[in-house]
């Protein structure tokens, strides 16, 4: 039981389920039957657990020499060998479970893994580590919409707010753990630029998100729209000040929170646009 405890510890629960969440509300707001809705949940998830694994698996070592806590892998709470092996089972089954919403949708869903796959095996450590961040989460609203009623790609202010957002996402995640990366040779984009600039660009990419979920349907801006950028940025200076001790995630929880709103922000201003044409 301690093991099985310490493998789902090792996904990155938070960020993997995060992530879920999301795709499940675009489902949703589509209109994808109840079994549609379920299909994407699971197959967001399964690719999530995918990337969650193998990157505690790959960076074990590096998490060890450094003493990172809560990393099960690197103390040895879970054998490499399940943790490899639950990374391949998840990767099989995101691939399967994609093939429940169309051939084009698994495609792309591929695409997208293989690219969180490309951060976890080495992109992370260059210059381009926002990369894979903004392919991987631009592309997961048209994974769900493929696979939808219809089959269309979703509009493009859509696609632009996912990529900013997921961008964010990365500043964020890596801020906490800037000085124990670069111990061991990680020097991704947030590394190069320092600590308070990621963060700079971390917020400002966060509240830009919200700007397009707000302004980019058609039509005039909801009173949905005209709370949730000022909202957003009162989690996020909040999350900022909690998150200024050492190794606090409580800046990255923010944004999470704030991922939150703007998808919330999606499902009242854009689900009905998101169900139709692409525009």
């Amino acid at each position: 039981m301690g093991s099985l405890e310490a493998l789902a510890r090792s996904c990155h629960p938070l960020p993997a389920l995060a992530v879920t969440v999301v795709a499940t509300a675009l489902a949703a707001a589509t209109g994808r039957s109840p079994g549609g809705i379920v299909a994407v949940a699971a197959a967001v998830l399964a690719g999530q657990l995918s990337v969650g694994w193998l990157n505690d698996l790959l960076d074990a070592g590096r998490d060890a020499s450094v003493g990172r806590a809560g990393k099960p892998v690197a103390a040895g709470a879970v054998s490499r060998r399940l943790v490899a092996a639950a990374t391949a089972i998840a990767a099989v089954a995101a691939v399967g479970l994609s093939l429940l919403s169309g051939v084009d949708a698994t495609l792309l869903h591929v695409v997208m893994l293989v690219s969180a796959w490309g951060y976890d095996l080495g992109l992370k450590a260059t210059a381009f580590s926002v990369v894979p961040y903004a392919v991987s989460f631009g592309l997961l609203p048209a994974f769900v919409t493929l696979g939808g009623p219809g089959g269309h790609w979703p509009p493009l202010w859509l696609l632009v707010a996912a990529a900013v957002l997921g961008s964010a996402a990365h500043f964020a995640n890596v801020i906490p753990d800037l000085a124990d990366d670069a111990a061991t040779g990680v020097r991704g984009l947030p590394h190069r630029i320092g600590g308070a600039a990621s963060a700079g660009v971390a917020s400002a990419l966060a509240v830009i998100t919200g700007v397009v979920l707000a302004v980019g349907p058609p039509g005039p801006v909801t009173t949905a729209g005209l709370v949730a950028v000022p909202l957003s940025v009162v989690i996020l200076v909040l999350g900022r000040l909690r998150g200024r001790r050492a190794g606090s995630r409580a800046y990255f929880t923010a944004l999470l929170a704030v991922a939150v709103v703007d998808v919330a922000l999606l499902v009242i201003t854009g689900g009905v646009e998101l169900g139709g044409a692409v525009s």
